[in-house]
């Protein structure tokens, strides 16, 4: 019923794989259960009563991509929007983080709108083809370097006078890290099925090792308890009048304009490597995806979490094999049993899953070939998009250079026939948030 449901045969894969590619996805974003608690927490939020909100946004969201976009994508309360709702809305600016959620609810709505009139999805359609491949290819750099960069590895560190540079090489965290990179190499090079989530587990191991301490049991010894209360955050939104404010819809617009790229450049780049855009170079069933993240961020303020997006570690199953909506059923459900198992999820240390980012990154590069090098009105926005997503810090930031880059070439080179309506449109958004400085 479920091959059928889901064509899983159709697309060259099997129940097994999809499992798999399922486990794999959870495992490498299970941190989130940890840290959009600890983030949210900062802005006074209840830590228990996120924990369940972020698990329950997540499962809410992945099944609507499971069940209704049959992708294998998963959702959950996004990084960097967390960390814009906690330290800037509710730290820096002063707002109470009821006003957040509130710009967050807001947020979904507008979402929901949008896709339901294919504006979304005209904006992923009308990103140029080697563009697309191209944001495969930043995430996979953008990502690698996220896991290299974790503050508990530290292979690469903030340096003084340049940018970056090699960390301490000596220390637990790097070890394990490098030890979890040759494992799945190895297990990669021999063939070995679920070779990324038996490296994930295998460093997870070595971390509980008594002198190493990376990680450690449940201090209690359980790893069962029932999820905290909703009851301090749900539903927790402020009136009209606060709403009706300059710097509500500041906030909002923020929440709108990074969330929006962030998923299409998700979306698209892990469509890319799993081989899914069609003929055309778009994602199949867009219009249902982008329902996901919506309807996951609309509900998941109602629940009291931050903004839910696609999320990138999705490549982690796709490299797996993972090719239809089964593997986010998979993810949902390990969401769904978190609730009850959070001390044993919260188990696999960061040196584990920073591995497994690195791995991901090298898989996200294939793409690479499909890039137009010949032509350097295409290859050019191309790089742009590539290098600006690691150096930015931002999926985002890279698609915007790419953009920006790509029609003003074709403008000056006489090329503009190539370019489209939307094409245009959304070069002129990214001319503005530079020129007045949006979301800084």
């Amino acid at each position: 019923m479920l091959d059928k449901f889901f064509n899983i045969t159709g697309q060259g894969s099997n129940m097994k794989t999809e499992i798999v590619a399922g486990l794999t996805t959870f495992a490498t974003m299970a941190y989130i259960l940890a840290v959009n608690p600890y983030f949210l927490s900062v802005a006074g939020m209840d830590y228990g009563a996120v924990m369940t909100a972020t698990a329950l946004s997540a499962v809410i969201a992945t099944l609507v991509m499971a069940l209704v976009a049959k992708l294998p994508f998963a959702l959950a309360p996004g990084m960097g929007l967390n960390a814009f709702f906690a330290f800037t809305v509710c730290g820096v600016m002063g707002c109470s983080w009821q006003l957040a959620l509130t710009a967050v609810f807001a947020e979904g709505i507008i979402f929901l709108l949008l896709t339901f009139f294919n504006v979304r999805e005209a904006i992923i359609n009308s990103i140029p083809t080697n563009i697309k491949h191209a944001i495969s290819v930043g995430i996979g750099l953008f990502i690698a370097f996220i896991g290299l960069a974790h503050k508990d590895v530290a292979i690469i560190v903030q340096g003084q006078g340049v940018p970056v540079h090699l960390g301490n090489l000596h220390s637990a965290g790097a070890l394990l890290c490098i030890l979890g990179i040759i494992i799945i190499g190895l297990l990669l090079v021999r063939n070995v099925k679920g070779a990324i989530l038996i490296g994930l587990l295998a460093v997870t191991a070595v971390g509980l090792i008594p002198g190493i301490d990376v990680t450690s049991l449940p201090k209690d010894g359980g790893i069962v308890s029932l999820p905290p209360s909703l009851e301090p955050i749900f539903f927790k939104f402020v009136g009209f009048e606060e709403v009706l404010s300059w710097k509500f819809v500041s906030i909002l617009f923020v929440f709108l304009f990074v969330d929006m790229f962030d998923t299409v450049g998700t979306l698209v780049g892990v469509s890319s490597k799993a081989n899914l855009l069609d003929e055309k170079g778009r994602v199949p069933r867009v219009k249902q995806a982008l329902f996901a993240d919506a309807i996951g961020t609309t509900v998941g303020a109602v629940l009291g979490t931050s903004t839910v997006t696609t999320y990138v570690e999705s490549a982690a199953g796709v490299a797996e094999g993972g090719k239809t909506g089964m593997t986010s059923l998979v993810v949902a459900f390990m969401f769904f049993l978190a609730l009850f198992f959070t001390p044993l999820f919260t188990m696999i240390p960061a040196a584990a899953s920073s591995s497994v980012l690195v791995i991901i990154g090298i898989f996200m590069m294939s793409p690479i070939t499909k890039i137009n090098f010949d032509d350097y009105s295409e290859f050019i926005p191309a790089f742009l998009t590539m290098i600006m997503m690691p150096l930015a810090y931002s999926i985002a930031e890279g698609i915007a250079f790419g953009m920006l880059s790509y029609v003003i070439l074709k403008v000056l080179t006489g090329r503009y026939k190539e370019l489209n309506i939307a094409m245009i449109c959304i070069a002129f958004l990214f001319v503005l948030k530079y020129i007045y400085n949006i979301g800084e």
